[in-house]
């Protein structure tokens, strides 16, 4: 009953429900794995893997979440239709749900018909609603999923809301269903009471054989509210004997859950200001037990119309209510751990982000276990569940105060809410006492687990944020402080927000920004510095934004590496740079050998079509592989085994140069050096920065001579990065460096001008 969940795809897995399974079962996935109730590890890749094309295919996948609803709801319903017939009968339920969740702008309130339409089904089973949203919290984003462009967060808060209309639709259907059943017996009862009224009239021996005959409960009082009568019905609802009831008066049946507005009814009534009120009241029986009742009064009056007796019509509703009150409780709590679910929790938050008055303040701290998925991955899901309980346990502990909630949104991600004017302060020492409380070890079956968390908090006044706003920033503060090494809570700063944001939303738009043709390549020549002639360039992609203009690669590249798609751009880049390095050579404007160098990622380097598409490249453009050097950074090399280095190795025997990047800031093993298949160290600015004026920085300078020995030693040659003066690139040509690159000698720039070397020191 753990579930895991991947928060770059949304997927989602169904927390467990009662009554029967279906595909795998509730909270199982594709493959049968899972633990129903769901902790996140083993089933957030689903987002990414249900696309939806053309509408017939839309349709069958409708036809398909309607039919895991129907295996997993029917058995709990009274329906006279066959479960073919069910299964029709939610398609275009299904289909509603769908459409709500694709909605702009977003509106829940349409899923409340499918809960009216499930009571019209005779889905009235007390077992019934967390089935129903059991399979809608498990599979509507697989099956109906929104758009690509909707982000997986909102994807996974509008399911929340959907199933909470489904609830709310359900519950008061239920209770629309029961009010009828109830004015019927309420109409039965009023036409007993007419009869009895008309019986005091007429007939003494009448009215006593409909008032003791009556199958519910039926008591007299004065105006001052002095019992006189009540039948065998009415005693036996209390468990008391009839003397034990006439005679209380009935101001004295107080009870705490009394509703404001019932004692109110009751003195308009005995004034004579009003003929009848019906409330539902809840008594005391003898034995101290809760008795609710559907409670009618009506006024009595003497012949000449003032008021004498009270008529009270009582039915128990007891077992109504309770199931009433446990239907509720199973929609708004945690299955596995009892603790307040999304439904409740986003409930509470709403009231707490209402504007308030002054001081109305509100503190949340989102949690999130580190490492529970390798828990999961290596003593399976059964452990998973138990660790969940003991955590839900001691989180519980610490939120003791009134104004203090703890509940769990699925698999291993639990949230605290804090109200009230000190919740800044409050918020704080809460998100303490929970780190304190899960710092021991949790002992399951003989086995100590160590717990840490990681968590975001968010504060401020009510009034100023919507829900998906708090949440989102205390998620994006809790993956800070996974980020800064985990078991600690950081505080929400919205500058940090704001990058994460732009990080996602330049994360999203990389797909389509290479299917549209948004980058381009810019070229920085590589200068041999004996001679100062052009020896090659360095391919420089760049990104040109509809809405941020040009972007460098370290603002997109490290969201390709972690996105994929580095590898379809790496070989676009790799393609162009080829197409023009064979334009320049056709065009005659290289005087002698020339080379143009393209970066290779680690991502690039792992992929296992690297030879093969490179060959493929190369023949494409005409191009002969020694005029092609691919540079890798030296980080991206370390630990690399000789498997990993075949690649390059490969690409090496074909004549391709490979160049060490950034080399000196990594890990720089002489060793390791002599085993790589590279034939240029390219050193690193950082070096060289002190020999950009005169007198030369010596260390800087003994460094770069050491390098430069090493490297030719290795028979390997030097380029330097970064030389900004004139002085820079006296010094490096001295010391042996071969070629150097930087806005010394030309900035990164259209292919055309290449050849065109402007000399600007930085130092003028």
């Amino acid at each position: 009953m753990n579930r895991t969940m991947d928060r770059a795809t949304g997927g989602t897995t169904g927390r467990s429900g009662g009554g029967g399974t279906w595909e795998g079962g509730i909270g199982a996935q594709p493959d049968g794995s899972g633990n129903g109730g769901g902790n996140k590890g083993a089933a957030r890749s689903y987002g990414d893997a249900t696309v939806f094309g053309d509408a017939t295919a839309r349709d069958d996948r409708l036809q398909r979440f309607a039919a895991i609803w129907s295996r997993a709801v029917y058995p709990a319903t009274t329906t006279f239709m066959t479960r073919a017939e069910f299964e029709d009968y939610l398609v275009p339920l299904a289909g509603l749900l769908s459409e709500s969740l694709r909605a702009q702008p977003f509106d829940p309130r349409p899923a409340a018909e499918v809960g009216v339409a499930l009571i019209r089904a005779h889905c009235t089973d007390p077992d019934a609603l967390p089935l129903i949203l059991d399979v809608i919290d498990a599979y509507l984003v697989l099956y109906c999923p929104p758009d690509d462009a909707m982000p997986a967060e909102e994807s996974r808060t509008r399911c929340s809301r959907l199933q909470h209309a489904v609830a709310a639709g359900f519950a008061g259907a239920l209770r629309e269903r029961t009010r009828v059943e109830q004015e019927a017996i309420s109409r039965a009862a009023l036409a007993a009471a007419a009869e009895t009224e008309r019986a005091l009239h007429t007939s003494e021996a009448r009215f006593r054989a409909v008032f003791e005959g009556a199958a519910i409960g039926i008591g007299i009082a004065d105006v001052k509210g002095r019992i006189t009568d009540v039948n065998e019905a009415l005693t036996r609802m209390f468990g008391s004997m009839e003397h034990q009831v006439r005679g209380r008066n009935v101001g004295e049946m107080v009870h705490p859950d009394d509703s404001p507005e019932v004692w109110g009814l009751y003195r308009e009534l005995v004034r004579g200001d009003r003929d009848q009120y019906r409330v539902e009241k809840p008594y005391y029986r003898t034995d101290g037990s809760v008795l609710w009742t559907d409670l009618t009064v009506s006024l009595l009056r003497d012949a000449a119309g003032e008021p004498q007796y009270q008529l009270a019509l009582i039915e128990d509703i007891t077992e109504r209510r309770v199931l009433h009150e446990r239907l509720r409780y199973e929609a708004t709590h945690d299955a596995l751990t009892g603790l307040p679910n999304r439904t409740l929790f986003f409930e509470r938050l709403d009231r707490a982000l209402e504007p308030g008055g002054d001081g109305a303040r509100f503190g949340l701290c989102y949690l999130d276990l580190d490492g529970f998925k390798a828990v999961n991955d290596s003593l399976g899901h059964a452990v998973g569940d138990q660790l969940l309980l003991a955590v839900a346990e001691r989180l519980r502990s610490c939120a003791t105060a009134p104004d203090e909630l703890v509940a769990r949104l699925g698999g291993d991600e639990f949230v605290a809410l804090v109200t009230g004017p000190a919740a800044q302060s409050d918020v704080t020492a809460l998100a303490g006492r929970m780190l304190a409380a899960l710092a021991e070890p949790v002992t399951i079956d003989g086995r100590d687990l160590s717990v840490r968390a990681s968590i975001g908090i968010v504060d401020g006044p009510a009034g100023e944020l919507g829900a998906a706003e708090v949440l989102r920033s205390a998620d994006i503060t809790m993956y800070r402080a996974k980020a800064a090494g985990g078991n600690r809570y950081e505080l929400a700063d919205a500058d940090s927000d704001a990058r994460v944001i732009a990080r996602h939303s330049l994360t999203n738009c990389l797909p389509a920004a290479l299917d549209n043709g948004e980058f381009f390549i810019e070229y920085q020549p590589l200068v041999r510095l004996t001679d100062g002639t052009v020896r090659g360039a360095e391919a420089l992609v760049r990104w040109l934004h509809p809405l941020h203009g040009v972007l460098g690669p370290d603002q997109f590249i490290p969201l390709a590496e972690s996105t994929g798609l580095i590898v379809p751009l790496g070989r676009w880049v790799l393609e162009e740079a080829a197409r023009q390095a064979r334009a320049w050579r056709s065009e005659g404007m290289c005087r002698g050998p020339m080379r143009v160098n393209v970066n290779l990622s680690p991502s690039q380097l792992r992929y296992p079509s690297l030879v093969p598409d490179t060959v493929a490249v190369l023949k494409n453009a005409g191009l002969d592989p020694s005029a092609l050097c691919l540079e890798v950074t030296e980080n991206a090399l370390i630990g690399a085994d000789e498997e990993e280095l075949r690649p390059l190795r490969q690409l090496a025997d074909m004549g391709v140069d490979i160049a060490l990047d950034d080399f000196g800031t990594g890990y720089s093993n002489l060793s390791y050096l002599r085993r790589l298949p590279v034939s240029t160290l390219k050193l690193d600015r950082s070096f060289t920065r002190g020999m950009q004026c005169s007198p030369a920085d010596p260390v800087d300078v003994k460094i770069v001579e050491g390098i430069v020995s090493l490297a030719h030693t290795l028979d390997l040659s030097v380029t330097v990065e970064g030389v900004e003066t004139g002085i820079q690139a006296d010094h490096l040509r001295l010391l042996g460096c071969d070629t150097a690159q930087g806005w010394y000698y030309a900035r990164p720039g259209p292919p055309e001008r290449l050849h065109t070397l402007s000399h600007v020191d930085a130092t003028t």
